[in-house]
């Protein structure tokens, strides 16, 4: 055989190869998931996180079903009814400088899109009215209730006691320079509260003051307005538990006035912070509360899988305690999250315990 000859036949052995290859990668990364495999995907959150708590806790009650639950672990934000509401595909993988990547891990390769995932009662019944942060969007009406998990997250108020701070109206009329931080989740509570104090971004920082972000700021500051409850690490919640212990804080209390025009506002129930949450809080103090991790999918999923979601989370209700989360299983709400629908295979299992009539 020729030179020129042996090279073609070298060159056309690569190529087919090569080819080979391409079609065996190609057929390797089709998703193998998804609820007819049994290897249905859950978005979530990072581990620490309150939807990444509840990822673990329906992996694990899945399995004695059969199912091996896929957890996409960067599912979250607001984003995370969007990518249940329109099955997509796990977003590409993203650092949080708040949580260490051990515990926010990559997903697995090749999942395929979200089945079902968790998220805040507030983010389900938001994106399935189109309201809020999704007020510019359609709504997300095939968005379906599996079950609403009781999480408690109360609004709190508190100052460094050395400010001598005793009514958020001084700043204002003292024209104070403070250092204002949000932390949590407060679902624009913060804004709200400093409106009704005449105070704003521009006012407090033309005064000399600052107003920043607790994720990254934590340690300056006067005074924090946000949410928490969940006593956790949980980069929501976890500034109250280390300010709290780093610094001599006193909560304050508010108005009457402002916390009932909040609570029809926002949808956020009345309640109370009880005496002892985290260090400082003296007295029972009046408030808003909020609660709900809930459990959801879409109008497509099948029957059976709903109704298995709704009976593992029952039948294993054990998991719940031990999970770092102060979460808790209420027959009476478990299938409630505003006029959002449940699935009806859930509501085939509530109906047949009793919980439903």
């Amino acid at each position: 055989m020729s030179r020129s000859r042996v090279i073609l036949a070298c060159l056309i052995a690569v190529l087919l190869v090569a080819g080979s290859v391409a079609v065996a990668q190609t057929a390797g990364s089709a998703p193998a998931t998804g609820i007819k495999l049994k290897k249905p995907v859950f978005g979530a959150a990072c581990m620490l996180c309150p939807w990444g708590a509840m990822a673990e806790v329906v992996k694990q009650a899945m399995q004695p079903y059969g199912y091996d639950v896929q957890i996409c672990h960067n599912c979250n934000r607001a984003d995370a009814p969007r990518i249940v509401a329109d099955a997509k595909m796990p977003p590409p993988y993203e650092p949080d400088p708040n949580v260490p990547e051990i515990l926010a891990p990559r997903n697995d390769p090749g999942l395929g899109p979200v089945d079902f995932g968790a998220t805040a009662v507030q983010f389900l019944v938001g994106a399935y009215r189109g309201t809020g942060g999704y007020a510019s969007e359609k709504p997300k009406t095939n968005l379906r209730l599996l079950a609403n998990i009781q999480d408690p997250s109360y609004l709190l108020v508190a100052v460094k006691r050395a400010t001598g701070i005793t009514d958020l109206a001084q700043i204002k009329q003292k024209c104070w320079p403070v250092r204002i931080l949000t932390g949590g989740v407060g679902g624009g509570n913060e804004t709200a509260i400093l409106a009704y104090y005449g105070l704003s971004r521009q006012s407090i920082e033309q005064a000399g003051g600052h107003v920043g972000n607790a994720a990254a700021d934590r340690d300056n500051f006067d005074v924090v307005i946000g949410a928490g409850g969940n006593m956790t690490t949980a980069p929501e919640w976890r500034i109250w538990t280390e300010i709290s212990q780093k610094y001599d804080l006193a909560y304050i209390g508010l108005p009457e006035e402002l916390l009932a025009k909040m609570a029809k506002d926002t949808g956020q129930d009345r309640g109370i912070i009880p005496a002892g949450l985290y260090r400082g809080v003296e007295r029972a103090i009046p408030t808003l509360v909020r609660t709900g991790t809930v459990v959801y999918g879409r109008a497509d999923m099948p029957d059976d899988f709903a109704y298995t979601v709704a009976k593992a989370l029952d039948e294993q209700q054990q998991l719940l305690q031990w999970s770092q989360l102060n979460f808790s299983y209420n027959i009476h709400t478990v299938w409630k999250a505003a006029e959002v629908p449940l699935h009806p295979g859930a509501t085939r299992y509530y109906k047949e315990h009793g919980f439903m009539k």
